[in-house]
């Protein structure tokens, strides 16, 4: 076989290949999603009460030690990459980069969840004087509903464009796995971003406000030490 052929033929093979990861990591990611985001959601029943109850129960999925790295961060690094290299090695990209699955995917990844993930998960616990350091124990949805009320442009718009964006996302990521695999058999889907932004995305935030709108129970110590861990993050210190 001519190197050009090869060459073509080793490309194909790992652009299919590179599809099969993303489609096959999708599942991972999704479940996280449901899990994690039943907690907010939550708030429209119970308020904060009924969303730690719920928060708790789902950590035993996503922050243990074993489903952070393999559950969580693995799938969603996965999904990244292998949708990066099947751009990069696609002689014609399947979908210019202006498409609203491309777009909604790299502002995810280099905007929303970093920012959320530091703001979250690292920072708190972390922070660069350690006298302001939070516990993992502490951080409930009453560090969530300071932020809500102490900088409400800022969280606010991070919640909603990270979730717009997700919902967006993993709508079209759906249907293009429908698509793929399943159009044959089960028949040709409608499309699901109305659908996805009403399930995945705007109860989350209903329960959000209802967060924001609760007396805040935290103690004036703890607080400071919530304030502290949020302005690791550049934004609530200019914003």
């Amino acid at each position: 076989m001519p190197p050009d052929r090869r060459t073509q033929s080793f490309r194909d093979w790992s652009v299919s290949g590179f599809t099969k990861i993303s489609y096959i990591s999708s599942p991972f990611i999704a479940t996280f999603l449901l899990i994690h985001l039943s907690a907010p959601t939550m708030a429209c029943l119970g308020g904060s009460s009924l969303s730690l109850q719920t928060m708790i129960l789902g950590r035993e999925y996503y922050q243990t030690p074993f489903g952070e790295k393999y559950l969580v961060l693995g799938p969603i690094a996965v999904h990244a990459l292998s949708g990066l290299s099947k751009r990069m090695l696609s002689k014609k990209s399947p979908r210019p980069a202006r498409s609203l699955l491309s777009m909604t995917g790299y502002s995810i990844m280099i905007l929303f969840l970093p920012i959320h993930f530091f703001t979250h998960r690292l920072h708190p616990t972390s922070p660069l004087d350690s006298i302001h350091s939070v516990g993992p124990a502490e951080l409930d949805f009453e560090f969530v509903k300071l932020g809500l009320q102490k900088w409400p442009f800022v969280s606010w718009g991070l919640y909603a464009g990270l979730l717009l964006s997700v919902g967006l996302h993993l709508a079209d990521g759906a249907n293009i796995i429908w698509n793929s695999w399943l159009k044959e058999s089960l028949g040709r889907p409608r499309r699901w971003r109305i659908q996805s932004l009403v399930m995945l995305a705007f109860p989350p935030l209903i329960g959000l406000w209802f967060l924001a709108n609760e007396p805040s129970l935290v103690l004036s110590s703890t607080a400071r030490r919530f304030e502290a861990a949020f302005r690791e993050n550049w934004l609530y210190r200019i914003l």
